[in-house]
């Protein structure tokens, strides 16, 4: 038998040298609030920082529609949350008829709190062809209205 230890399970991990699609020159973005401090744009292009903030509470949505169909093979996302304890919901979706119809790509939900899970980072291995939209919808907080969406990076190869 063979066996080894390791130190706990991979992260996903942000490849700076992956080909990330130019997003700035591919798509024009739709967004449903915004923090002037927190533009959108923090959070999709390779030198933002900090990441986009939603200006108000409650459900956002981000939508790439991009100008020429795309084909998608990997999504990264990070979050963080490194004050509120909350139960953040996002369902990432596409479409490939200009918002006629879309597809759930992934619903999920994750826990942040403070004393322990301050950060949430997925990456997404996918074969999507001819995608006209990307949409991202953040619920916050399931259990409670008041909370503000943010994302910390949104890549896609």
């Amino acid at each position: 038998m063979r066996k080894r230890l390791i130190d706990g399970l991979p992260q996903a991990v942000l490849e700076p040298n992956r080909n990330w699609l130019n997003v700035e020159e591919l798509a024009e973005v739709e967004l449903t609030s915004e923090d002037a401090a927190h533009p959108v744009e923090s959070a999709l292009l390779p030198a933002g920082s900090p990441g986009w903030r939603a200006a108000v509470s409650g459900k956002q949505t981000i939508r790439l529609l991009f100008a020429n169909p795309q084909s998608i093979r990997r999504i990264y996302l990070s979050f963080q949350e490194p004050a509120v304890e909350r139960t953040q919901e996002y369902v990432l979706r596409w479409s490939p008829d200009r918002g006629q119809s879309f597809q759930e790509i992934v619903r999920q939900q994750w826990n942040f709190s403070p004393s322990g899970a301050t950060s949430e980072t997925e990456s997404y291995e996918v074969e999507l062809a001819g995608v006209t939209i990307l949409e991202l919808n953040i619920n916050p907080d399931i259990g409670n209205s008041n909370a503000v969406a943010s994302l910390e990076q949104w890549r896609i190869a």
